[in-house]
């Protein structure tokens, strides 16, 4: 039986979160459980067949249904033999011709099949390389209702001699979590240094359970197959000591209730520019901040130099996402001490960048809603979609009574909704007047709750100042 890598947790599920899945991994899902002919069934009787398997009954509804290949044979046999009793009334023999279209149509149903396995096998060719035998062997499987030919067969008992017996006790693991650029990840059974031995975690269930690296998870895993390298986790049954069940019932991240930031980052810097960002355009944890100008304005050197400054501080788990740079600053990042945590220059298209700054926000968020502080830099949003720039901004908040996300992100002009903006004029730039802030067009919500009622009233002195000049 065929088990698929990216099996997603079966202690979890309920109606909800079937709706909410794709038919793939409801596919996944009842291939896991045994249910026979799943795919012959529609979406609403697949659901109600996992639902039922899961609670220990039979499942029920549909899968005695016939396949649509099914009905187009049946189909097929009631013409032809009703064509042969009209020969045969007639007086004509078609015995050989009737024998011989028997004969091309064993022949050609075998052939089909393997045809569709090899396309399936080709229709995922830019899937990471642990799943890619997965789904090339799901696509592969017999199509259900047809009756299995002695090859098929014999193919059939050599894999199960390669892999063991299906139903073989899967061995229960634990180990530390370390995800990857692409969002799958590793278990560590030996960390910090990876081994031969670690599991691989897939990317969906690294998100449906909200993993972050550094987590101690637990679970059962299945041995690699053709083509793996490594062993796959199975289900994750423990986080941190904790039933899965009993985290999944917390509340969703963006359900969290959010306030205005009211704890101000104390940058500490003589930096001039920083220096100048701490006063007159503060931010705090849980700020949305935009640093905007035009091009060489120093954007992304501020950046580079707050990041110098912010993974200084305790507490803080810092995240940098390159989308859309030059391929020279990618290294810059690197020799500087802090490791992008995804890459994409400006080569790459906009659907790429979208993806980079997903994944690191989708990590950051899971570490605001365990109750920490993450930060995530983002240089640059003007090769991203509007609506994902809008949704990596969005996602910065001040959890009340909880952690933080704070996302700082360069463009060209704000993007909506942020908290903080830092303009920066490219003329004192380039003539090398630093700090280079434009202070008319640079401002923050609510200044008042992050440096008091005073502060608020010399950073408007300060403004108007800059206004009369």
């Amino acid at each position: 039986m065929y088990r698929p890598k990216e099996v997603l947790m079966m202690s979890v599920l309920d109606r909800a979160a079937l709706d909410q899945s794709p038919l793939a991994d409801l596919h996944a899902i009842a291939s896991e459980l045994s249910i026979d002919g799943y795919r012959r069934l529609r979406r609403p009787d697949l659901i109600d067949a996992i639902l039922a398997r899961q609670s220990g009954g039979e499942p029920a509804a549909g899968e005695a249904e016939l396949g649509h290949e099914q009905e187009a044979q049946a189909t097929a046999g009631r013409a032809q033999a009703e064509a042969e009793a009209e020969a045969e009334a007639a007086g004509e023999s078609e015995t050989d011709a009737g024998t011989e279209s028997e004969a091309e149509a064993e022949a050609e149903a075998p052939s089909g099949r393997r045809r569709r396995g090899r396309r399936g096998g080709r229709g995922r060719g830019a899937a990471a390389a642990q799943p890619a035998s997965d789904e090339a062997e799901a696509e592969a499987e017999e199509t259900p209702g047809l009756e299995e030919t002695a090859p098929a067969a014999e193919e059939e008992e050599a894999r199960e001699a390669e892999e063991g017996p299906a139903h073989e006790e899967d061995e229960l693991v634990e180990g530390v979590v370390e995800l990857l650029p692409n969002g799958s990840g590793f278990l560590r059974v030996s960390p910090p240094e990876p081994s031969d031995d670690d599991i691989y975690i897939s990317a969906a269930q690294v998100k449906r359970c909200e993993l972050v690296s550094g987590d101690r998870v637990a679970g059962p895993r299945r041995a690699a197959r053709r083509s793996e390298r490594f062993a796959s986790l199975v289900r994750v049954d423990t986080i941190n000591g904790r039933p899965t069940a009993e985290l999944a019932s917390g509340a969703r991240f963006d359900d969290l209730p959010a306030a205005f930031p009211n704890e101000r980052f104390r940058l500490g810097s003589e930096d001039p520019t920083i220096k100048a960002i701490e006063w007159l355009t503060p931010f705090g944890k849980g700020s949305r901040v935009t640093i905007v100008g035009q091009a060489r304005a120093g954007k992304t050197e501020a950046l580079r130099r707050l990041a110098a400054v912010l993974r200084e501080q305790e507490g803080l788990q810092l995240s940098v996402a390159l989308a859309g740079v030059r391929p020279e600053e990618i290294p810059e990042w690197s020799s500087g001490g802090i490791e992008p945590a995804a890459a994409v220059s400006l080569t790459g298209s906009s659907d790429a960048q979208d993806n980079a700054v997903e994944l690191v926000i989708d990590q950051a968020r899971r570490i605001a809603a365990r109750g920490a502080d993450a930060v995530v830099l983002i240089d640059t949003l003007d090769g991203l979609h509007p609506h994902a720039a809008r949704k990596a901004m969005g996602a910065a908040r001040n959890i009340v009574d909880g952690g933080s996300l704070t996302v700082i992100a360069t463009a060209s002009d704000p993007v909506g909704g942020e908290t903080t903006v830092i303009a920066l004029d490219a003329a004192l730039a380039s003539t090398g007047r630093f700090p280079a802030l434009d202070l008319a067009t640079s401002g923050t919500t609510r200044p008042d709750l992050l440096v008091g009622e005073a502060g608020a009233e010399a950073i408007a002195l300060a403004r108007r100042e800059a206004l009369e000049r």
